[in-house]
């Protein structure tokens, strides 16, 4: 079945690692069509590619509340939990930037308090622009430092209630 977790996947935080995506959420993800389309039988490597074709991040948009692809494609890593090294490798690209921001978000999500702030924090130096595309489906401007920042020190980011960690 294509929404389910990897057999081999282990639990984060004592659960499903795709129950760190809400329930309503998760659904809306299942249903959209770049789902169904473009992410199903992704593996860590064909993923690589999906994640250089992003434009833009965000959670969900319009009236009723689609996903974006950076969502979907946050989904599919939590099904399929990719090495921690390829993670790490996603974060450091240099040439991509919502690759970036993809393996940093993913990191946030499942990664424990030292790896985060470890592998998180250099990125404050990155000063690249970035689109987000906001609730109402209007683009707006953002730069990797400022979404960084929001993952150490919000509670929520593209809809989905980050877990805590310590200061």
């Amino acid at each position: 079945m294509a929404n389910r977790t990897d057999p081999a996947a282990k639990s984060i935080r004592g659960t499903n690692p795709q129950n760190l995506v809400e329930k309503i959420l998760r659904s809306k993800i299942y249903q959209h069509t770049y789902w169904k389309e473009q992410c199903f039988g992704l593996t860590a490597e064909t993923l690589v590619d999906k994640a250089m074709e992003l434009d833009h991040l965000g959670g969900t948009f319009g009236g009723n509340r689609k996903p974006t692809p950076f969502m979907c494609l946050v989904m599919k890593m939590l099904q399929i939990q990719p090495e921690k090294d390829i993670v790490v490798e996603f974060i450091k690209n240099e040439d991509y930037k919502y690759v970036r921001v993809l393996g940093a978000f993913y990191l946030r999500l499942t990664g424990i308090d030292s790896d985060v702030y470890r592998y998180l924090e250099p990125l404050y130096n990155d000063y690249r622009k970035l689109r987000r595309k906001s609730t109402d489906g209007q683009f707006t401007l953002a730069h990797v430092d400022e979404v960084i920042d929001e993952l150490l020190t919000k509670d929520y980011s593209c809809d989905i209630a980050l877990p805590r960690i310590k200061k």
